[in-house]
């Protein structure tokens, strides 16, 4: 293990006290939460998440997920009882077929219906639909060290766990119409708050606005009102197991209501003893609130729009439920970088368990752990990927230098450790973007891997692959899944003759010198310099001592950079063909030296 993955350790290590993390904006919605609770005289604070599991869930969802976690989590750190719980909004109904899913236009029958009561897509290990999309999301969760308690509202309203409460919402469905109607001039669709933001947004992350408010509870969701009176009770239809359904009559004595279906169907059951329906979102939300006594739960801006549900929400829970609205500060949105072209194209936006592919955890949980809820940001798969790597590594380095930043030490504990304990991490972590060059020109040969990587530093060699994992891995996924195969890298087989014939002097003189060395003791022959630092040195250091300049010297001079790139552009074209490339001395140490001297005409 090196001197700053031990570091490393030691830092992850001290997160997890009773004294909790200073320096950040979860320190001080921890604080705020802590507050409340005591007014409110709770033993333990409860911290809420909302999910409803309509299809794959993103990565711009996932903040309504880590938001709470992370404040849960500092409360936890102080010693304080605090529970984070999952709604799993399974109840919901299907509203419509996503793309890219594996399903075709036979799941539009299945419209209407429970999440639960939908099938699977095909080949599917589950038993429905929201089955289906939650088991993922719950696996990288458990990778990235989220714990929570998950609810089922299938298992919730189906047990009769709300029953008194739905009856005392029926009740009071006159009071709960008035107060709703305070706010039904004011009220925004979901999609139209998405918009408006969107003018302030690129296009990716007008397409995740758009994406998170299609999956949101808030999405096409009616109030409880229509020409029969206001309701708000929805009763799922006995018969077609649908959701058109409109309630005719209610009699508050027995119980008894009343409701016809599009399909044609009419009952009249007992809400009494009846569980086969729901409260509609603006009511189901606010009710829960009450009966879980949440405390902080944030929400994206499609609920926090004027006549949305977070605001009226907190009218209901206080009016009619005696409760009162949780700490919930609102969350911005996250843009996927490509999302725009992909939501079209495939309908795939990529989610947590993706990301994971190419992302240590700690690295994901880092992304939206150093930036405020309300701070919008894009993540991309591309090539940004390396520099955000390479952030990540440098972050690393100040912590353990402890040269960091209050902020930013706040951020790396909070990405690399929980109160439980800290994350797996690689225990020999090399430079993202030097592992995906390796892996794109070994095409994933472990033995060639293995010596390309030992040679990197002589002084920490690497043992073996399992050192380097699971950040080789990551690289390795993301070669293959966002690495083009036009860009991807092939070493020639034989030297190009006509290449290396048609060289000038002076470019002949940099290949001497590349080879064989030269006087300036900094530039030994090149099997002397076989390291990643050493073949960095040389590489820069040929066009600076055929101009009298010191191999090692540093200094900025345009006319020394011009020609150090036309170097670089003439060793690419003589080992890949072109003039490109991965870092120059992570591919001469994959192409290996005896191969580099022959293309290279030695």
């Amino acid at each position: 293990m090196t001197d700053t993955a031990r570091n490393a350790d030691t830092v992850a290590a001290s997160a997890g006290t009773d004294r909790g993390i200073d320096g950040d904006w979860v320190s001080r919605l921890a604080d705020e939460v802590v507050v409340e609770a005591k007014r409110r005289g709770m033993d333990t604070i409860v911290c809420a998440s909302g999910i409803s599991p309509s299809g794959p869930v993103h990565l711009g969802n996932l903040r309504e997920v880590i938001t709470p976690h992370l404040v849960a989590d500092e409360i936890k750190r102080r010693g304080i009882a605090c529970e984070h719980i999952m709604s799993w909004d399974d109840y919901d109904r299907f509203r419509k077929v996503p793309f890219g899913v594996g399903v075709d236009e036979s799941w539009n029958q299945h419209i209407g219906k429970p999440l639960t009561s939908v099938p699977p897509p095909p080949g599917s290990a589950h038993d429905s639909w929201a089955e289906h999309f939650k088991a993922p999301l719950v696996d990288a969760l458990t990778r990235m060290g989220i714990e929570f308690r998950g609810i089922s509202q299938t298992q919730q309203y189906t047990s009769g766990a709300y029953r008194e409460q739905i009856l005392h919402a029926m009740r009071e469905r006159a009071h709960i119409d008035e107060v709703l109607g305070r706010y039904r001039t004011k009220a925004a669709d979901p999609a139209a708050v998405v918009a408006g933001q969107a003018k302030k947004l690129d296009a990716d992350q007008e397409a995740a606005a758009a994406e998170a408010a299609e999956g949101s509870g808030a999405a096409s969701e009616d109030d409880g009102t229509a020409a029969t009176g206001y309701y708000p009770y929805k009763p799922y239809c006995d018969v077609c197991q649908r959701d058109t359904t409109t309630v005719t009559a209610y009699d508050d004595e027995t119980t008894a209501l009343t409701y016809t279906c599009a399909c044609g169907h009419g009952r009249t059951v007992l809400l009494s003893e009846s569980n086969h329906g729901k409260l509609v979102w603006k009511v189901d939300w606010p009710m829960r609130w009450a009966y879980e006594g949440v405390v902080f739960e944030p929400s994206g801006v499609d609920h926090q729009s004027p006549g949305s549900s977070f605001v009226v929400g907190g009218q209901l829970v206080r009016e009619i439920f005696g409760g009162e609205r949780p700490v919930g500060p609102m969350y911005a949105f996250v843009g996927i970088k490509g999302m725009a072209k992909m939501s079209s194209s495939k309908g795939g936006v990529p989610t947590p368990a993706e990301a994971l592919e190419i992302m240590e955890p700690a690295i994901l949980r880092w992304l939206y752990a150093r930036r405020k809820p309300s701070q919008s940001f894009d993540i991309s798969f591309g090539q940004e990927i390396q520099r955000l790597y390479d952030e990540w590594d440098a972050l690393v380095r100040k912590v353990t230098g402890d040269s960091a930043q209050p902020g930013d030490l706040a951020a790396y504990q909070r990405a690399s450790s929980t109160a439980a304990g800290e994350l797996a991490r690689t225990p020999h972590p090399l430079p993202f973007r030097t592992l995906a060059s390796v892996v794109d020109i070994t095409t994933g040969h472990d033995d060639q891997t293995l010596r390309i990587l030992s040679e990197l530093d002589p002084d920490d060699p690497l043992a073996s692959l399992d050192e380097a994992r699971p950040r080789l891995t990551c690289a390795e996924n993301w070669v293959d899944t966002q690495v083009a195969a036009e860009d991807r890298t092939r070493v020639r087989a034989e030297p190009d003759a006509e290449l290396l014939t048609g060289i000038g002097e002076s470019e002949r003189e940099e290949l001497r010198v590349l080879l064989e060395g030269h006087a300036d003791p900094a530039l030994p022959r090149l099997d002397d310099a076989w390291s990643l630092d050493g073949l960095t040195t040389q590489v820069y250091g040929v066009p600076k001592v055929l101009r009298d300049i010191e191999a090692d010297a540093k200094l900025r001079d345009p006319e020394l950079s011009k020609a150090q790139r036309e170097f670089f552009k003439l060793v690419y074209r003589l080992l890949i063909g072109k003039e490109t490339g991965p870092r120059l001395p992570t591919l001469l140490l994959a192409v290996g030296l005896d191969r580099t001297k022959a293309l290279l005409g030695h």
